[in-house]
This record gives C-alpha cells, sequence and structure tokens, in this order.
C-alpha cells in the first residue's frame, strides 16, 4: 500500500495559536517520516451540524477557514461530515485514511475520536496504526501562561465581548465578514451611517462597540462597530444581535456588497441612553476613542 501522508485531522475552528503549533509539530514529523503533511478538516464543527440551536457557534466559517489553513501553508482538504458520521472507524481508517489519503502516518489531538459514536479513540488509532506499522503520535495540549489554547475557550472569552484576549488566543484579530443590507438608515439621521451586515447564522457575535478596521473591495478604513440590540431605539424583532458598522470618511452605497472588519479592541458595552442626544454624544466620543486605538493597528487582508 503507497504511503505517502502524514496525516492530522480536527475541526480547526479559529485556526489558532493552538492548531498552528499542531501543524508545525506535523511538518516536522511529516519531514522525519520522508512523507508530505496534509490536514483533514470538517468546514463546520459536527457539533454545530448536529444542534438545534447552531445560531453562533463557529469561529470561523468554512471560507474562512480555507483561507486561513491555505495562509498557514499547510495542504488542507476537506471531509464531508454527511459522509463521515455513520462510518464505522474500522471503515473511516482503512477506507478514507489508507486507501484514500494514503496515509503513512498520523498525529491527533489527546482528545480525538472520529467514525460512528466517536468509536474511533486514541487506543483504537494507536492499535490500528500499529498493525500497519505505522507512526501515530498524539499531540500535547498547547497551553499559555498554564491555560490550555482551545476553540472553546475563545468562543467563552468572545461571548464575554474581551477582544483583547481572544486575538491573543488566535495569534490573529477576529475577523468577521457580511453582506450589507438595508436597515431603518437612523444612523444616517443622526450623522453616523452604517453599513448593516448580513453575517449568517453561525458565526460567533460579540457584544458592544468596537473599534474596527473595515475591508471595502481591497481598500481598508478605520471604523466602529456596534454589535447589540438597539436598547435605546429599540427597532429590533429578531433573536440575533444587528452588526452596524459606522465607516470613516467614506460616503459609497455598498449595498449587496460584502465587506470584512477585523477588531482591534473594546470601547465600551452597549448602552441604553436617555434620548438621541445623548446617544449622539456618546457616539462621537466613540468616533474619537477608536481613531486612537486603531493608530497602527495592522491586518492581513484576505487574499
Amino acid at each position: 500500500m503507497k504511503r505517502k501522508h502524514f496525516i492530522t485531522i480536527g475541526t480547526f475552528d479559529g485556526v489558532h495559536t493552538g492548531h498552528r503549533h499542531l501543524f508545525s509539530h506535523l511538518e516536522t514529523l511529516a519531514a522525519g517520516a520522508l512523507l508530505k503533511p496534509l490536514a483533514l478538516y470538517f468546514p463546520l464543527p459536527p457539533k454545530t451540524l448536529l444542534s438545534e440551536h447552531p445560531e453562533m457557534s463557529v469561529l470561523t466559517l468554512p471560507k474562512e477557514k480555507k483561507r486561513l489553513l491555505k495562509a498557514a501553508g499547510l495542504p488542507a482538504e476537506a471531509l464531508d461530515f454527511k459522509v463521515c458520521r455513520d462510518m464505522p472507524a474500522q471503515d473511516f481508517f482503512g477506507q478514507t485514511l489508507l486507501e484514500k489519503y494514503q496515509m503513512g502516518g498520523l498525529l491527533v489531538g489527546p482528545d480525538f475520536a472520529f467514525g460512528k459514536n466517536r468509536q474511533g479513540g486514541i487506543d483504537f488509532l494507536r492499535a490500528e496504526c500499529a498493525k500497519y506499522k505505522i507512526p501515530f503520535s498524539v499531540a500535547d495540549f498547547y497551553r499559555a501562561g498554564g491555560e490550555k489554547i482551545s476553540s472553546s475557550l475563545i468562543r467563552k472569552v468572545l461571548a464575554q465581548g474581551d477582544i483583547r484576549l481572544a486575538n491573543t488566543l488566535l495569534g490573529r484579530p477576529y475577523e468577521l465578514s457580511g453582506v450589507v443590507v438595508k436597515g431603518h438608515k437612523l444612523g444616517r439621521k443622526l450623522g453616523f451611517p452604517t453599513a448593516n451586515l448580513d453575517t449568517g447564522i453561525y458565526k460567533i457575535l460579540p457584544l458592544g462597540v468596537f473599534a474596527v478596521k473595515v475591508r471595502v473591495g481591497r481598500k481598508l478604513y478605520d471604523g466602529f462597530c456596534n454589535i447589540g440590540f438597539r436598547p435605546t431605539v429599540n427597532t429590533l424583532h429578531t433573536v440575533l444581535p444587528l452588526v452596524e458598522v459606522n465607516i470613516f470618511d467614506f460616503r459609497q452605497s455598498i449595498y449587496g456588497r460584502q465587506i470584512t472588519i477585523w477588531f482591534a479592541d473594546k470601547l465600551r458595552e452597549e448602552t441604553k441612553f436617555s434620548g438621541l442626544e445623548a446617544l449622539v454624544s456618546q457616539l462621537k466620543q466613540d468616533r474619537e476613542e477608536a481613531r486612537k486605538k486603531l493608530q497602527g493597528f495592522l491586518v492581513q487582508q484576505p487574499i
């Protein structure tokens, strides 16, 4: 049987610092075994696909994840969860890993398992790899400051609105893309026109007001973003928060276009003000504070 790849498998939600540490380890193992490294991944987390309430549950959407894996310099191929979910572990190991992907080595995390009912755990993999004389390695959890770096931790941090810590754990600024849709145009009347973003249901939306970089076409702009439920004007009738972006020094009509924002820092929590005058006064302060926080803030634009 031909052996070509040293493989790792996972969801890799966030493609965070822990994942990149794993990828570096994979490349070292692959080079030592004279094989090519390969990451097999699920575009969306299986837990999200199986959940009755998948809203705001992922760090990276499929296209974003594909791009980030490419940027990490690691060959990667997507797995079809619908095909894999009911496949016995023995069949997945033999038909998918050995035959389809010509596996010659395997690296997984300590909590990894695959196949129907998660039958393909560490003990199963170790035994099967030994049977075929295939190198098998279990990576330790990557830790920083004594804490395990995981997608679950970063989701929790984002839910708390701690953008600085989330960016540190990710090893890059958290980003959000969406199509600009029409809103109530209240921001324009207040002197702060906003682009309202439809980001889909899956992406985690941190609540609050944030300093952001905004990509429109190939240009980058400074701005600030409010994610929440607009308590002062109370015009929302949705369970998902609204994403509103005020782009500084920008006058174009961009309805129907996709834009991307990168979060630099949190300015404040969303607040209910006594009226529109108090809201406008705060927005002016937010704009000036955002300009300060965005000085020297750099992002790696999507290819």
